[in-house]
Order: structure tokens, then C-alpha cells, then sequence
């Protein structure tokens, strides 16, 4: 997302000018230019005067003007509320993983045995869990971004462990296997023409695939990686989702690395950047010259419409809409587990009140970012507009030739850029989910949300006595200045009178209140 203002304030100018909407409305643009230039020469050439009557110019611009303006706020608004929508599901995430970490028991006991389970095992059980967390809010990226499946470079690791099959894998076939990985194989087949024009992942260089729903062995037992996880780890996909050599940034590294049986996708893969992006009239000679460059070449595969440019006029192309179930998915195995730990009895009636919850904030956010995707502006509301733009700007240079004359073609320019611009602005935000640079960056919130679950499963959950009645902790201050230690340990203190006591700890409360008051206000 490109949000630096103004416009030529810093660097990576190709980007600003690519979040512009210049490539999207400047056949309009010139088309109307040429009206007026059109009017003003016939004008000043023939002694035929175009020119006409104004009297409407002043209303039916205040009225446009106010309709585009709402028009705006409104896809404003949608682009708003899906920023909201993405803090939720941060918070959300955030709040599932502490009442997983935090408030489910590390000590357990296996009821049929009696016997109290391996802490390794809760904790394995438990980071899992967590795990499926964050891959939630990555699958919901790639759902909004019409990419369906789960076989991505950010995705797949995180979620590779989940069930194939309704029945025992020895006697599953195709009909047994669970929705989730279902559709992933029917979205593997419809893309695979994509996977055969070289994109590449982290994957490619993984070991053998496998053939059931179970990871392979490791045979060493080794955290050391091997030379072609060394390499593979100094790669990440530049803005044209092209692999590009880093040693700095490399949020894949930090996924496990698991075998596929399908090459993983890229966790990004915006359309790629071209010249023609820069300079749009140079379509026009690449729509010239497309039957000679194409005569002896090998037809290129189709590419889905989340990873296709523009069009040939330079309007950007609207990924069509994927149905995607792995959120849903995702969210029913979190379900399970909250389920799980309810029959053992293992969350308090307000831990079990939170985790359901934030499972339940979680699907919520996800329906309402459903809708602000697959709810556009009725067709008819953006049709009337559009051809009553036109028809403004197409009577303008008639209406304010004899006015100004020759400046007529720069004034006529001038205003369809501005209000062509603006009503084009309203349906670039409208959907802010895509690869747009005025697009949300829903990578960048995916990856805060990885970050803050493992801060989470980073915290050891100490008891309180351990770190609270110690010398780096003075609770009083400043009105008394002794560590929790110190004061626990003098016990002739009147801290400790068994009747004065808190009335001497209030005193010195009092005391630290007026103390701060004091230096904390400026005189």
C-alpha cells in the first residue's frame, strides 16, 4: 500500500505513479480533450460557431460534483470498515491464542490411565492450536484476494497436519476426503496451467512429495537445515511476485518446511509491472504490432484474474470472486478443540466464555469482509453516473467556448480529468483486498498477527510469586522507595501491625499520590 504524501516526497516514484489512476482513465480523458479540441477548431476555423447556451453548466456541475462526492465516501467508507474488519481479526486472534496459552492447563492427567501427560505433548498440542489461529487469518487473505485452495507458500505449512479423510487413510479414496482438501484439488486442476508457466515457491525445493495425509519421518532428527533450505531461505517475492534474492526479509523462513504434493503458490503474486504501465499510449503500438509478436510464438497460458494486469485500454482487471471454505474449515477445528477442552473440564466457565467468543469474532469479521467484496454498487447506480459524466463533459467545450476560446482544449482536459478521476477513485477502493498499491496490505497484518502469536507462545506463564515479591520490584513509590522484598522482610515494620498496618500502607499510598502529582505538573 503506498500511503506517503505528497506525491513526490521521498522515493519509489514508479510506485506512486502506479497508485494513481492515470493508466485507469486516460482514454476518457483524451477522448473528451478531443471534443474540445474538436469544438474550439471548427469554431475558430469555419464560420460556423459551436458554441451554446452556459445556463445549465452551474447546475448540472453542483449536482455531478455532489453525486461523485458521495460516490467516493461512500467506497471510502467500504475501504474504512475493511481496515476495522482486519483489527478485529487481530484482536481476535490475539485473545484466542492467551486463553490457549494462558488459561488452558499445562497439567494434565490422562483419565484412562491416571497417569499425568508429557508437558511436551500439552505444549505441542497447544502451539498447534495456535498455529491454526494465524493460518486463519491467512486464508482469509487469499479468499478475499480470489485465490481458492490452501496449496500456499503461507498457508500450507501452518494447516498441513489437519485430517484428509472422513475414514482410515488405508481405505480412503477421493469420495472420503474432507471438504478442505476437496476443493483445494479441484482449485490445484483448474490453476494448473499456472504451475506448468514456472511460478515458483518455497516448495519447489522440498522433499519428495507425499501420498497420504500423514508428514514424512525425519530421519535425522537434526534442526540444522540442509544446503537447499539454506538457499531457499534467502528468497522472497519482490512487488511483481517474482522470487527475489534477500538475506534481510524472509517471512517464509519462519514457517515450517513441510513436503507437498502440489507445488505451493507464492504467498503474493501481484500482476507484473510493464512499461506500458508507465506509458499507457504505447498500448496502441502493442495492439499494432501483437499479430507479428505472436505469429510464431507458443500461446502463453491463461493466468487467473487475480494475477492478470490491465486491459488494453490500461483499466486494471477485478480479480473474479473465489469460494473459498478453508476459513470456515479452520474455524470448525478450533470449534473441536474448544469442545475438546470443555468435556475434560479444562477451562473456567469465563475462560470457555472468551474462547468462545473470539472464535465467534473471528467467522463474524470474515461474513462482513465477505460482503464488502462481493457487494459492489448496484450496476445501475454506476451506469447512470458514468453516461451522465459523459454527457457533462462531452456538452462542456460547447458550453464554455466562447468563454475561453483556445483554452477551451486544456480547461475540457483539465475538468475530466478531475471528475473522471475522482469517480474512478470510488471503484478502485471500493474493494480493498487486492494487489492494488491503494490496496490494504493484508500481508503486512498478516504477518503482525504471526508476530504476536509468538510473542504469546513466547511468555513461560511464571506464577506471580516468583516475580512480584522480589528486590526489582518497588510497588510504593515514590513514597517509599524499598523493594517488595525489603518491606517483606521487615517485619517490625508498621507495615505489618496487625490493626495499623493498612493504615500505614494507605498513608504512604497518599503520600506517593501527592508526590506525583506534584512532579508530574508543570508550574
Amino acid at each position: 500500500m503506498v500511503a506517503a504524501n505528497p506525491l513526490f516526497a521521498g522515493g519509489h516514484y514508479y510506485k506512486k505513479f502506479q497508485a494513481t489512476v492515470i493508466n485507469d482513465i486516460w482514454p476518457e480523458v483524451l477522448f473528451f480533450s478531443l471534443v474540445g479540441a474538436m469544438v474550439t477548431l471548427v469554431s475558430e476555423m469555419t464560420p460556423h460557431s459551436l458554441a451554446i447556451s452556459n445556463q445549465m453548466l452551474t447546475v448540472l456541475g453542483t449536482v455531478l460534483g455532489l453525486v461523485i462526492s458521495f460516490r467516493t465516501s461512500t467506497a471510502y467508507e467500504r475501504f474504512s470498515e475493511g481496515r476495522k474488519l482486519w483489527t478485529n481479526i487481530a484482536i481476535a486472534s490475539r485473545n484466542l491464542a492467551q486463553v490457549i496459552w494462558i488459561h488452558v492447563p499445562f497439567e494434565r492427567v490422562n483419565k484412562a490411565t491416571g497417569e499425568k501427560r508429557p508437558h511436551l505433548e500439552v505444549v505441542i498440542e497447544k502451539k498447534s492450536m495456535i498455529n491454526l489461529v494465524q493460518a486463519y487469518s491467512v486464508a482469509v487473505k487469499h479468499m478475499l484476494r480470489g485465490e481458492g485452495g490452501v496449496y500456499y507458500s503461507d498457508l500450507y505449512p501452518l494447516i498441513s497436519f489437519l485430517p484428509r479423510f472422513s475414514t482410515h487413510v488405508e481405505r480412503a479414496d477421493e469420495e472420503d476426503m474432507l471438504p478442505l482438501w476437496k476443493a483445494s484439488n479441484m482449485d490445484h486442476d483448474t490453476h494448473k496451467t499456472i504451475h506448468e508457466s514456472n511460478i515458483v515457491s518455497r516448495a519447489s525445493t522440498m522433499p519428495p512429495s507425499r501420498s497420504n495425509s500423514f508428514p514424512l519421518p525425519d530421519s535425522t532428527g537434526s534442526d540444522e537445515l540442509t544446503e537447499s533450505e539454506k538457499r531457499d531461505s534467502q528468497f522472497w517475492y519482490n512487488s511483481q511476485g517474482r522470487l527475489k534474492r534477500s538475506k534481510t526479509f524472509d517471512p517464509e523462513a519462519a514457517l515450517p518446511v513441510l513436503p507437498s504434493e502440489h507445488p505451493l503458490q507464492p504467498a503474493r503474486n501481484p500482476p507484473n509491472a510493464s512499461i506500458y504501465d508507465f506509458f499507457p499510449f504505447l498500448r496502441i503500438i502493442k495492439l499494432i504490432t501483437r499479430p507479428f509478436r505472436h505469429h510464431h510464438k507458443k500461446s502463453e497460458p491463461e493466468l487467473p484474474s487475480s494475477a492478470r494486469g490491465r486491459s488494453f485500454t490500461g483499466k486494471k482487471i477485478r480479480p473474479e470472486a473465489a469460494d473459498s471454505n478453508v476459513p470456515v474449515e479452520i474455524a470448525l477445528f478450533l470449534t473441536t478443540y474448544f469442545s475438546s477442552l470443555m468435556r475434560q473440564g479444562l477451562l473456567t466457565p469465563a475462560s470457555a466464555t472468551a474462547m468462545n467468543s473470539a472464535i465467534s469474532s473471528l467467522q463474524d469479521t470474515v461474513v462482513n469482509l465477505e460482503r464488502i467484496k462481493n457487494t459492489p454498487l448496484p450496476f445501475a447506480y454506476q451506469a447512470h453516473l458514468r453516461i451522465s459524466l459523459w454527457l457533462y463533459l462531452f456538452f462542456l467545450p460547447f458550453q464554455i467556448y466562447s468563454a475561453f476560446k483556445w483554452l477551451t482544449i486544456p480547461a475540457t482536459a483539465f475538468a475530466s480529468f478531475l471528475l473522471i478521476g475522482f469517480l474512478e477513485i470510488g471503484q478502485e477502493i471500493e474493494n480493498p483486498f487486492n494487489y492494488d498499491l491503494n490496496d490494504l496490505d493484508l500481508d503486512i497484518f498478516c504477518l503482525a498477527i504471526q508476530r504476536e502469536l509468538h510473542e504469546v507462545t513466547a511468555h513461560t506463564t511464571p506464577d506471580p510469586e516468583s516475580f512480584i515479591f522480589s528486590q526489582w520490584n518497588q510497588p510504593f513509590a515514590p513514597g517509599d522507595r524499598r523493594n517488595a522484598r525489603e518491606m517483606m522482610d521487615d517485619v517490625e515494620h508498621s507495615y505489618h501491625g496487625l490493626d495499623t498496618g493498612m493504615h500505614h500502607i494507605r498513608k504512604t499510598l497518599l503520600r506517593s499520590w501527592r508526590d506525583v502529582d506534584e512532579m508530574t505538573r508543570h508550574s
